[in-house]
């Protein structure tokens, strides 16, 4: 059993919590919690260790026990050590290091629904938003500069499990502009000339959504073809990103189901 806050797995964990940086130089990020462990034992992720607190709920206990049966590297934290590194209020005792996917893997173009998540900051957002991609079959999400880490903790949380249904990549915009030759872009912006569900989200395509603050980036902006609008009720403004995203993936999702 684990008893010491330096023992060096503790200060990893620590380490890839609190830095991007770390988590891309190590190649390794963190989960806490039943579902998304469960979520990680059933992807092609491959987990690195896991770490258990002895006080762990019964739902963990299970889980603990699939664990150590598939040969995972797996140990026991004493319970006050193990709140020291839990992200969560009320922690059920259990979370594994996992090594992340390879960096840029290739868009392959059979693949027709992209979203690009452009200088979205908050991390509740971009999990909103990673969540509702994949209940409406986005088959990848390329991250830019300036948008936050999606591996950070928070956006875990949020995202519950998407991250393991998404390929999810990171790359500059002219790495974007390139892959995305042979695909209509459309961006959400305010001033859009184009209400979104009288776009054609039928074709080959990559959806942007900006940032709360500010919006799309200029680079967002020259790499459009088509603005979208969502009509608004006069007595709001705007919406925040994880909705505003939410709003049009699901008007691609029903225009597709429709024959």
């Amino acid at each position: 059993m684990i008893t010491s806050a330096h023992n060096p797995k503790l200060k990893l964990i620590r380490s890839l919590a609190n830095r991007a940086k770390e988590r891309k130089e190590a190649g390794l990020f963190f989960i806490e919690g039943v579902r998304l462990v469960e979520e990680a034992l059933d992807s092609n992720f491959q987990i690195d260790f896991v770490l258990y607190s002895s006080e762990a709920s019964n739902k963990a206990q299970k889980v603990i026990g699939r664990i150590i049966a598939e040969g995972i590297d797996a140990e026991e934290v004493n319970g006050s050590v193990f709140r020291t590194i839990s992200e969560t209020e009320t922690s059920q005792g259990l979370l594994a290091v996992v090594h992340l996917l390879p960096a840029k893997p290739e868009i392959d173009l059979k693949d027709n629904l992209i979203l690009i998540p452009d200088q979205i900051r908050d991390p509740g957002n971009l999990g909103t938003l990673l969540r509702s991609a994949v209940a409406a079959g986005v088959q990848q999400v390329i991250i830019p500069p300036e948008t936050t880490d999606p591996f950070g903790p928070k956006v875990l949380r949020s995202g519950m499990g998407a991250h393991f249904k998404l390929k999810i990549t990171s790359m500059t915009w002219e790495e974007i502009a390139q892959k995305l030759n042979g695909f209509v872009v459309f961006l959400a912006a305010a001033d859009g000339e184009l209400v979104y569900w009288q776009a054609n989200f039928r074709q080959p395509m990559a959806i942007i959504i900006g940032g709360e603050a500010d919006g799309a980036g200029t680079q967002a902006m020259n790499l459009a073809n088509h603005k979208l609008n969502i009509p608004m009720n006069g007595k709001i403004e705007s919406l925040n990103a994880g909705v505003a995203g939410s709003v049009i993936l699901f008007e691609v999702l029903r225009q597709r189901s429709v024959s």
